[in-house]
Order: structure tokens, then sequence, then C-alpha cells
């Protein structure tokens, strides 16, 4: 079986509804199954994936033609998906009028199954989160709109 027909299946299967899907072809069989929420093992506490450090968003700043300093903005490090929290029923990192310390984490993009936190790299304000929690996100992409303090 080629690269395009799994690409395919694996295509198929995510815009889907199945949950569970098995195919054979000859002595090759593929099996994939979506997993609606993280495995719970022992003692009843959900397993989460793991967590990694994302390099540092890096400030990216927009001036006028004029010279003068317009937005500066807080860039996805990596492609991704944003998550603005670290779990569904927690409050988001930060929130518009926040005042963010440098070091501190302002979100996580998930990459590959790890979760990376993004943090600051200077005290700012935000002053617009400008993606949606879940939303995928490009390299280099604006995440927030910030102002320096």
């Amino acid at each position: 079986m080629d690269l395009e027909k799994i690409a395919g299946l694996v295509k198929i299967i995510e815009d889907s509804s199945l949950k569970e899907f098995s195919y054979r072809e000859g002595e090759v069989k593929i099996t994939m199954s979506k997993l609606e929420h993280p495995p719970i093992v022992a003692a009843g506490v959900p397993s989460m994936p793991a967590m990694g450090i994302a390099p540092a968003a890096a400030p990216v700043q927009v001036k006028s033609e004029e010279g003068e300093e317009e937005s500066l903005f807080i860039t996805s490090p990596i492609v991704g998906t944003f998550y603005s929290a670290a779990a569904p029923d927690v409050p988001a990192f930060v929130r518009v009028g926040d005042r963010v310390k440098e070091g501190q984490t302002v979100c996580i993009l998930e990459a590959m199954k790890l979760m990376n936190e993004i943090q600051c790299e200077y005290d700012c304000e935000i002053e617009a989160v400008l993606v949606s929690n879940e939303q995928k996100v490009e390299y280099g992409q604006p995440l927030f709109r910030v102002k320096k303090i």
C-alpha cells in the first residue's frame, strides 16, 4: 500500500464521525481509531499528553510608514493547535488587559501530540487575543497583540 492511499484514509477518517476503522489489503492491515477523551489510568486520573517547552514566543513589532511604533505581537514559534488554558475547565492563561511578566506562560500550542507552553519574553499587557481556542495556527502567526510595559 502506498503512502498516498494511507494519507487519503487518514483524511477520510479525520473528517468522518467514525471512531474506529480497519482496512486490509493483502497481508497489510491498517487499524485507525479516534480518542474522544484521554485514556483513564488506574486511580481514575486521566492521563495527559507530555508537556514540552517550545521556543519562547518572539515579539514582532509592526511600524507605520512614519516610523512610529504601531503594534507589538506575540507570534507562534511553531505550527500547532492553540489552547488558551491548560484544560477546558480552568481559566485562560491570559485575558485582554492582563499584565504578563517575562517567562509567564500565555498559551499552549499542541504539535504532534506534545503540549508546548508558550512563554512571553518580556513584561507586557495583553491588548487583544487574535486566535480562538483550539484554532490551528501557523509558524509566525500573531497570537496576541501586546503593549510593552
